[in-house]
């Protein structure tokens, strides 16, 4: 897994880009003041599942592209000072772990700023001075996959024997494409799939696959190159689809199968699927979840009544 694991000839990710400048109006009046990569799926926020998953896949370098107003993203990653006294003054040992669970130094967490919502593209582009001259992952926290390995550590796996270019990808429903883009195969063995195009929200009827990019990719740095460009795509954005298109008989591209459930936390009847299913999957909740589950779908919940006071 890792760095010693890569051949010599694929330069290993150490780096992350988060775009998370959007504002999150489907979530409105939650979001209002607070970022949506805040809101909590089950005990920590979306953020944090997404940077949990990348420090698991041996990810060294967080980039965070954020609109203004959104550095409370960085600063839950930071040492809380007054905090951590606090809860070693009163032995909150458990407490604390999850405190410091979730640091980064601060030389490791980077900000950059997306001044206008011009699409994902445009988001990566503002990244590139931190990226630099090097491959890096892509991760998008509205997406999660539950699993029994982490999305992006399966992805890195792939990626040092494979090198290249590398997206996660799922089937969607034939009627569903144009949400999503869309892969052109090659070849594909089930697992990995050689691509040969792609396309950004295509009509059902035009889209050459059912296989769709979610949000986790491994790309090369050339990619900056041909988003330098600037052009417009679908929805008069800049599309990330678009640029990748071009690397395509540049280098490898291939889009991986993940084992895993994914969950689009990006719209509300999402972001409940995934609280329902990651607290049923807790160690510490589960057991305890599927009955009130059940109990409130059996309509055999016990009411309580509060007397007026």
């Amino acid at each position: 897994m890792g760095p010693m694991n890569t051949p010599d000839n694929i330069k290993p990710v150490r780096k992350a880009v988060f775009p998370v400048a959007g504002l999150g109006t489907r979530f409105l009046p939650a979001t209002k003041v607070m970022p949506k990569e805040m809101l909590t799926l089950v005990d920590r926020p979306l953020i944090q599942h997404a940077v949990e998953e990348a420090k698991a896949a041996g990810i060294e370098e967080f980039i965070f592209v954020i609109s203004k107003g959104k550095e409370i993203l960085k600063d839950h990653f930071i040492k809380h000072e007054a905090l951590t006294k606090t809860l070693e003054a009163r032995g909150k040992t458990q407490q604390l772990e999850a405190v410091k669970s979730c640091e980064i130094p601060a030389d490791k967490l980077h900000l950059a700023y997306q001044d206008e919502p011009l699409g994902l593209g445009h988001a990566i582009w503002c990244a590139r001075e931190f990226v630099g001259d090097e491959p890096f992952a892509i991760m998008l926290p509205d997406d999660v996959v539950l699993g029994d390995a982490g999305c992006l550590t399966q992805m890195i796996e792939t990626y040092n024997k494979a090198g290249g270019n590398l997206v996660a990808v799922m089937d969607v429903p034939k009627e569903d494409t144009n949400k999503y883009g869309i892969l052109d195969v090659h070849s594909d063995d089930g697992k990995l799939a050689d691509i040969k195009g792609l396309v950004e929200k295509p009509e059902p009827e035009n889209a050459p696959s059912t296989l769709s990019i979610i949000g986790r990719y491994i790309l090369q740095p050339e990619i900056f190159e041909k988003l330098s460009g600037h052009e417009k795509g679908a929805g008069g954005e800049i599309q990330l689809t678009d640029a990748m298109a071009k690397l395509i008989g540049e280098q490898p591209f291939n889009g991986l199968r993940f084992d895993g459930t994914r969950y689009d936390c990006g719209h509300h009847l999402g972001f409940i699927e995934a609280n329902i299913a990651y607290s049923m999957h807790s160690p510490k909740i589960g057991s305890q979840v599927k009955e009130i589950i059940e109990k409130i779908a059996n309509g055999t919940e016990e009411k309580i009544h509060v007397a007026a006071g």
